[in-house]
């Protein structure tokens, strides 16, 4: 009952893409008949090849993805000195505080956010390994430059833009974006202002019918999947639900905090990049929400002023800091699972609901 022209497009067996920073949760989810997509933005070049690499030798023809994060107005060089000459004292002396009240130790590595700036220049060079590649669908999960979308459909990529509001669908369109990703305010890590129930029939109205529209935000059962359809989508995008697999390997400790989360544990804050990022609540979001914090600096600032603290904050399991993005669609995961088994449920659930509908409906006729 799912399976439809998207699925024919991309050779997929269910119109479901999975987002998630994991390979291996990245290849479950394309041998479980979805579309997986890779979340490299913070993965170097030669990561980027890795990953792609072992991507086409388990997956061969399955379809599979990488999603990029390349906002405008980021500086052209990977420059960390000069970056880090231009943060203020004052957030320093609140990291610094962060450090000494928590007692993180101070290993002198770098973190994830930190390794590199998020710079023109490496967004040239991610993008260029890509484009080399065997990725089927290309995803940005921020921005719609026409340099990558150019580009990539000579390549005979599928390029996906992901959008909160009309202008940007307006925009990704103008640059020629194959699919649109109506992301919702429900939605986990980078995410907008418009409800995602209000935001998806906004943009397949802005899509027209040539251009297929994914819904993403909160979705986490078949009920919200067949909502989906309903409101004009062709599939739906998840991130959240992957946290709960085996294979995402997330920390014992931050599992347990996503477990006993519900859709109102979950908050938007700027601490992490300086974009908006919907992650659960912990001490980390409290700190940076408290009255005599700073403002979260802007993107790649508050990366290198926080980046090598959260990198230390995982390696040394300090506990009340740790965190993960998630979306308000938390609430409906309990238990540790795997790719395949949430994949099933999906599917089962989804053609229940459409198949109770269209009973509902058949009887009132």
């Amino acid at each position: 009952m799912l399976y439809n022209d998207l699925c024919e497009k991309l050779g997929a067996k269910v119109p479901i893409f999975g987002f998630t920073h994991s390979l291996d949760a990245v290849i479950a989810i394309s041998q479980a008949g979805g579309i997986g997509i890779w979340g490299a933005t913070r993965s170097t070049p030669e990561e980027i090849e890795e990953g792609v690499t072992r991507m086409a030798a388990e997956l061969g023809d399955l379809p599979y993805g990488l999603d990029l994060v390349i906002p405008p107005g980021m500086p052209e060089k990977d420059n960390r000195p000069e970056i880090e000459a231009a943060i203020p004292a004052e957030h320093r002396a609140f990291v610094d505080q962060l450090r000494e009240k928590y007692q993180v130790p101070n290993d002198g590595e770098p973190g994830m956010r930190s390794r590199f700036v998020r710079s023109e220049d490496m967004a040239r060079e991610q993008v260029d390994v890509v484009m080399d590649s065997g990725i089927s669908v290309l995803a940005l999960g921020i921005g719609s430059p026409e340099w990558v979308i150019g580009p990539g459909k000579e390549r005979g990529k599928t390029l996906v833009s992901l959008v909160g509001q009309p202008k940007h669908a307006e925009r990704a369109l103008a640059a020629g974006a194959d699919m649109l990703v109506a992301q919702g305010y429900d939605a986990g890590a980078h995410t907008g202002v418009v409800g995602t129930y209000s935001l998806v029939p906004q943009i397949v109205d802005v899509a027209g019918p040539s251009v297929p529209v994914i819904a993403a935000g909160g979705v986490a059962t078949g009920r919200h999947i067949a909502a989906a359809m309903a409101l004009g989508a062709v599939g739906v995008w998840m991130g959240t639900a992957w946290l709960f697999c085996e294979e995402e390997h997330t920390e014992p400790e931050v599992l347990a905090k996503l477990l006993r989360a519900g859709s109102a544990d979950t908050v938007i804050s700027r601490a992490d990049s300086g974009k908006t990022l919907r992650q659960v609540r912990t001490a980390w979001t409290d700190e940076w929400a408290a009255d005599d914090a700073p403002n979260p600096l802007k993107m790649p600032y508050q990366d290198i002023l926080i980046g090598d603290l959260l990198g230390q904050i995982e390696r040394h399991r300090v506990e009340p800091l740790m965190h993960s993005p998630a979306g308000q669609g938390v609430a409906y995961h309990h238990e540790l699972t795997t790719v395949a088994a949430v994949m099933d449920s999906l599917v089962a659930d989804t053609e229940e609901v459409l198949t109770t509908m269209s009973q509902r409906f058949s009887r009132s006729s």
